[in-house]
């Protein structure tokens, strides 16, 4: 599973990157991400909380290679795109196409490296 490992530390970057920018400065955060909606200033920063919580427990899955937990780390990234493509269509926010692009990126960046490391050892 060495490739999907790998393939994870860019989950974990997008999460802290992403989190502390909307925590620290969402401000700047939302419009650089193409949000056109005022959010106020507490849920950008609730949000980013949380993105930095989930950095910190996939980064532990990274740092402790819980190969077991790595399929589920799509599921979930897949639950989260069909919810951002609920969320633009009720809000109209390209925020959320921004956002859809870059968990995209990852999930099929882990479900191709998943997909090769699991053929790899069943060979």
């Amino acid at each position: 599973m060495h490739r999907t490992h790998l393939s994870l530390y860019y989950l974990v970057s997008y999460l802290t990157v992403a989190g502390l920018a909307l925590f620290l400065a969402p401000g700047f955060a939302l419009p650089l991400l193409l949000s056109n909606a005022d959010y106020g200033d507490v849920l950008p920063r609730l949000a980013g909380m949380l993105l930095l919580g989930l950095a910190i427990l996939v980064g532990q899955i990274v740092r402790l290679r819980i190969e077991a937990l790595y399929a589920t780390t799509l599921v979930v990234r897949l639950f989260f795109l069909v919810s951002f493509v609920f969320l633009f269509a009720i809000s109209g926010d390209p925020f959320f196409l921004v956002v859809f692009g870059i968990v995209a990126v990852g999930v099929i960046l882990t479900g191709v490296s998943y997909l090769r490391d699991r053929q790899a050892a069943g060979a």
